[in-house]
């Protein structure tokens, strides 16, 4: 039998990868990874054993080198056989996708995330394929006929998660390309695009004074930098906005634009760029190739539109999820019984057969006043946290620049 021992914070080069896990992650899910962790803290720790053997959270130790920590929460555990170990990492992996989602919950739950303003991406549901819930269910079928809101709920989550398999529009191409050809002096003659569907990049015919401008698999980016920065080949190149400075950043410059990309195959991805083309930068930010770019990927986009439904209520009303951002945020709100009355929906919702999820209290001139007041002191309290600086990194920056002012 196992036993769990203390939780300790443990340097992060001390633990060893268990080199036979199936589990594979790829670029995309330790992104997604690395955002969870620095939104809601490192809250999972990592199951190792008593010689830093990674049981559980491979994962996680992967996004936290992303996000360049030292150190992570880990739980030792002890007693497991090498047999129990091996079996136990196959487990972990596996036994969480037996579980069922329950669609009706899942989509309640998103709506009131929305209603709180909450990016629903570190969830991970944003761009879920759609094989993911349009499964059989027990009865065989698939979407159910004449359920055309359980079947538009389906539709919502018809993108894949990432561009490994897509090709880029043409109008998002052409975007990035004319910044390239303005700001570098390339034309577009000069624009190799190696990374069409089935393409070998490192088979293609790159000609002198060519300049690589195309979208690559994300999961193989480092790879693709390291052999274009081995073979001299110049490169102007989509990236994960997340971890654009991270892989070969000492050998190019990433450029953070945080464009909100549809491809061809659906698939709606955070993006930047990186490229070797700028010799002084090893990092910069680009407004006139963001909006260029966003532009051209919002006209694409309209094409796929399907937004879920986002409601914002008067301050008369009150509801589940506006009381579960003020307790997230400290505020101690009470509505008295004399100054509320249970709804379900506003007449103009009736009127569109629409409704509050959850139900709501219609308050008092009194009761709306107050929620008011909590809802600004909540604003000023979720603002953003500004980190500091070490002595350490205060060392590093005396000793950075050439001198100039």
């Amino acid at each position: 039998m196992a036993e769990l021992k203390q939780i300790e914070r443990v340097g992060i080069d001390k633990l060893i990868p268990y080199v036979n896990n199936a589990k594979k992650h790829s670029d995309d899910q330790v992104t997604r990874i690395a955002s969870s962790i620095r939104e809601f803290g490192f809250v999972n720790p990592v199951l190792i054993d008593k010689d830093y053997n990674i049981i559980a959270g491979h994962g996680r130790v992967m996004a936290a080198k992303k996000l360049e920590l030292d150190e992570v929460p880990c739980l030792f555990v002890e007693g497991l056989t090498d047999a129990q170990r091996k079996a136990y990492i196959l487990a972990d992996n596996r036994l969480g996708e037996l579980a069922e989602w329950d669609i009706n919950l899942v989509t309640n739950e998103l709506e009131i995330l929305q209603e709180l303003d909450f990016n629903i991406d570190l969830t991970g549901f944003e761009n879920v394929n759609a094989s993911w819930f349009d499964r059989e269910h027990k009865d065989g079928t698939k979407r159910q006929e004449g359920n055309d809101k359980y079947n538009a709920f389906l539709d919502k989550f018809e993108q894949p998660k990432t561009t490994d398999d897509c090709y880029t529009p043409d109008i998002v191409y052409d975007a990035v390309a004319d910044w390239v050809a303005e700001k570098y002096g390339y034309n577009r003659e000069q624009m190799v695009r190696p990374f069409y569907p089935g393409g070998d990049y490192q088979n293609e015919k790159y000609k002198d004074g060519c300049v690589v401008v195309d979208n690559p698999p994300f999961s193989i980016l480092s790879e693709i930098r390291n052999w274009y920065q081995g073979h001299g080949i110049k490169y102007f190149l989509f990236a994960p906005a997340l971890s654009c400075i991270g892989g070969n950043s000492a050998k190019d410059c990433a450029i953070a634009t945080q464009n909100q990309i549809t491809y061809e195959n659906k698939a709606c991805v955070p993006t930047a760029f990186v490229t070797n083309l700028e010799n002084d930068y090893v990092f910069m930010t680009a407004p006139d190739l963001r909006e260029a770019v966003q532009d051209a990927a919002d006209e694409y986009a309209k094409k796929f539109a399907n937004p879920m439904p986002k409601y914002s209520y008067p301050s008369y009303v009150v509801t589940a999820a506006q009381g579960g951002y003020l307790s997230k945020y400290g505020q101690d709100l009470k509505i008295r019984r004399q100054d509320a009355v249970m709804i379900r929906a506003l007449d103009m919702q009736k009127e569109q057969d629409k409704e509050i999820y959850g139900g709501g209290y219609l308050l008092s001139e009194k009761a709306a006043a107050e929620k008011a007041a909590a809802e600004k002191a909540a604003a000023e309290k979720a603002a953003a946290t500004v980190w500091i600086l070490s002595d350490r990194e205060k060392e590093i920056i005396r000793g950075l620049g050439d001198g100039r002012s």
